[in-house]
């Protein structure tokens, strides 16, 4: 096992742990179901300017860090294919 196959494994551990810590820490959208059956009207002011909240945030920062694990598993792979052939 050569130190870039390390690195990487770090790394995937790391976006994992990230990932699994971002997503808890989103809040629930409760409304979903609810709404759809009750015909309520979700425009509330709060979710108007979701685009400034914490919640935004985590969303933008949990798809880059999903795009990150992404990358890594394919590099990953990539480098274990190039140095089980030579």
């Amino acid at each position: 096992m050569s130190a870039i196959e390390i690195v990487g494994g770090v790394l995937l551990i790391l976006c994992c742990v990230f990932l699994v810590v971002i997503t808890l820490m989103q809040s629930q959208k409760q409304q979903g179901m609810t709404s759809a059956v009750q015909g309520s009207n979700n425009d509330s002011f709060y979710n108007k300017n979701a685009q400034n909240t914490r919640e935004k945030a985590l969303e933008k920062l949990t798809k880059i860090v999903a795009f990150l694990f992404f990358a890594a598993v394919v590099a990953i792979n990539i480098i274990t294919a190039v140095s089980a052939r030579g």
